[in-house]
């Protein structure tokens, strides 16, 4: 297959990992993605980033021991995704524990719009806080920070997106502003508001606050930063897989929160066997669906929630929510595909799309789907209750979608009315009379930033499985270690007999394919196409348990004819 690269990896460097007790297929696979040494696959606590590395965390902490002492009411303004929910629950219970008065409020999204606007500040006022402190947002709130600062109300800023060239006049702690020396640029949301309650306690604790009484444990808080951290699809450097495997240690062990508890049972997967793809595929879009289709406070009241009849109730509302979801999404992809095809957009280095009917909800999970489906940068259009566009874009490797979206506004200043984001995901909103210039613009950037290089997708995989590797044992192993953007999930590639396919659920294949005389069930989703009797298939193992039996299974990713 020519679009499939086996990545290389040193084999003396392999071979020293091996001899250090690394397996030597785990070995290879940390080596093929820049692990060194064992020391940089230290998942321990004595390996995480020391917080005082954050400008102003430290600050910022001594701030909010004030607002403590002095009976201050904190009131969080978060994002309405699983990454602000997450750091929303974080910033609450957190704060809590440590004597805060603190409240939250979380846009409406169809409402109010993004992060802290000047109506939210409004609304945030009649609260009567003293300080607000925005989770997973705040860094592009300039007039929202204006707003409140001129009803009295002091603004702390924990963000992680990327900043603009203007910053609110707030207290401003976040790994991309100009200054800080964090060596972790990837930080979700969720982890900055981690990061400054463990540098708050750390205060309170050289102020002798817990003298009298034992200071909280932060620890308990990590099921909830590592849902966030993978939702959010962050970047996992070592300091994020820290974060999320002792998270994940902490649901395996039983010690989550009811919420959590409560989605992994809704959700049906095994707490006791949770991993990264747990959290990104299962809990991460049932507490996304929230947001998404209703109100995320219902999300954030679930993961809060103590008593565990009422957080599933809250976590039954949230898969209702993503049931609700997906048809949704469904609608909204066959119309997709009908205008692309219809206007033969394929030519396209962009693909710029807007429905009338479309749920604004629903349109950053469509964005996905089609850049999946046509590996180009995509950017799906609807219209907001104020008359506006409000888009939500996702492109691939190569193509810096924030950045993309700033050179517009310098060329086109005036096209968007805001936008923001990261190398991969971002949003905007543009007047509803400007969507054939911006689309114009947008592609004119592209065609001078794209090649056909970069509009190829290249499976890049670990190489080819031996016949003793492809074990239940092994899939289990494979599927333990924090997996995701940046320290991706290993995937290879072999060539298969195809022995048996048949078509289940109405739209998957189930298949028995032989490699080397030996049988290995395998599925191909979402394709009711026969596959021929040879192939080459580039293909991830995972332990499949069913009815007390236990085997390892093939999930095909992608296939070719066997030549």
């Amino acid at each position: 297959m020519d679009n499939v690269h086996i990545r290389e990896y040193d084999q003396a460097l392999c071979q020293q990992l091996i001899t250090e007790g690394i397996p030597p297929l785990m070995a290879r696979l940390y080596v093929a993605r820049g692990v060194k040494s064992v020391k940089e696959i230290d998942h321990t606590f004595a390996s995480l980033l020391p917080f005082h590395l954050l400008k102003n965390c430290e600050a910022m902490a001594k701030r909010l021991a004030y607002a403590i002492e002095n009976h201050e009411l904190i009131l969080v303004v978060a994002d309405y995704d699983a990454d602000g929910a997450t750091a929303c629950a974080v910033a609450m219970e957190g704060l809590t524990k440590l004597g805060a008065q603190v409240g939250f409020i979380v846009p409406n999204r169809f409402k109010y719009g993004y992060g802290l606007t000047p109506q939210i500040a409004e609304l945030a006022a009649i609260q009567k806080p003293q300080l607000i402190l925005t989770v997973d947002n705040g860094i592009s709130s300039i007039e929202g920070v204006e707003r409140a600062n001129s009803l009295g109300i002091e603004v702390l800023v924990t963000d992680h997106h990327l900043p603009t060239d203007s910053l609110p006049k707030a207290l401003i702690v976040n790994p991309n502003q100009v200054g800080c020396n964090f060596p972790s640029k990837n930080l979700a949301g969720v982890g900055v508001i981690f990061y400054v309650l463990l540098a708050l306690r750390a205060y309170m604790r050289s102020l002798g606050k817990f003298i009298q009484n034992p200071e909280p444990n932060m620890v308990a808080l990590l099921d909830w930063v590592a849902i966030g951290t993978i939702s959010d699809v962050a970047k996992l450097d070592q300091n994020n897989r820290i974060l999320v495997e002792q998270g994940l240690r902490q649901i395996r062990l039983g010690r989550m929160h009811e919420g959590t508890k409560a989605l992994f049972k809704i959700a049906k997967k095994d707490p006791t066997q949770a991993s990264a793809s747990d959290l990104g595929y299962a809990i991460g879009p049932r507490l996304n669906a929230a947001g998404r289709m209703d109100d995320m406070a219902i999300g954030i009241h679930c993961l809060m929630e103590k008593e565990s009849r009422i957080a599933l109730d809250l976590a039954r509302q949230l898969d209702a929510f993503n049931s609700q979801r997906r048809r949704t999404e469904n609608t909204m992809q066959e119309e997709a595909l009908k205008t692309i095809y219809h206007l033969g957009m394929l030519d396209s280095y962009t693909l710029t799309l807007y429905h009338k009917n479309w749920h604004q909800g629903v349109i950053g999970v469509l964005a996905s789907r089609i850049k999946d489906r046509f590996y180009r940068p995509v950017i799906v259009f609807a219209l907001s209750e104020e008359g506006e566009l409000c888009g939500s874009a996702r492109s691939m490797p190569g193509f810096h979608l924030r950045n993309a979206l700033d050179l517009v506004n310098q060329l086109h200043p005036g096209l968007m009315s805001r936008f923001g984001g990261h190398e991969m995901a971002a949003g905007l909103s543009i007047p509803y009379e400007l969507l054939a210039d911006f689309t114009k613009a947008f592609e004119s950037i592209a065609k001078k930033k794209l090649n056909a290089k970069i509009l190829t997708k290249c499976y890049e995989t670990d190489g080819h499985l031996s016949n003793a590797e492809m074990t239940f044992h092994m899939a289990q192993q494979l599927n333990q270690p924090v997996w995701g953007r940046g320290f991706e999930a290993p995937i290879f590639c072999d060539e298969f007999a195809v022995i048996s396919q048949q078509i289940i659920a109405e739209k998957h294949l189930k298949l028995l394919l032989k490699k080397n005389a030996e049988n290995f069930e395998a599925m191909l989703f979402n394709t009711k196409n026969r596959l021929p009797d040879d192939i080459a298939a580039v293909y991830q193992i995972v332990p499949n348990t069913w009815r007390d039996q236990q085997n390892m299974q093939i999930y095909i990713k992608h296939w070719a004819t066997r030549t």
